[in-house]
C-alpha cells in the first residue's frame, strides 16, 4: 500500500491547513474530504525516497583505492 500525504481546503483564509497521510491502495480513489472534519481536500505531490544509480557508484571507486 502507498502512503498519501492529503491537505484540508478550509473555508476561512486564516485557518490554518491541516496535512495528514492515509495508506491506500494505488487503485483507490484519492480521498475528497477530511475524515475527521469533512472539509474538502487536495492530494499533496511529494518526492520519492529512492536512490538510483547506474554504473559505477562513488563508495565502490573509494573502496578501490588510488593507483
Amino acid at each position: 500500500m502507498a502512503t498519501y500525504v492529503y491537505e484540508t481546503i478550509p473555508d476561512n483564509t486564516d485557518e490554518k491547513p491541516r496535512r495528514f497521510e492515509v495508506q491506500q491502495k494505488m487503485t483507490d480513489e484519492p480521498l475528497t474530504h477530511d475524515p475527521e472534519s469533512g472539509l474538502p481536500v487536495k492530494r499533496i505531490i511529494t518526492g520519492g525516497s529512492g536512490i538510483v544509480t547506474h554504473g559505477t557508484s562513488i563508495l565502490s571507486m573509494r573502496s578501490r583505492g588510488s593507483k
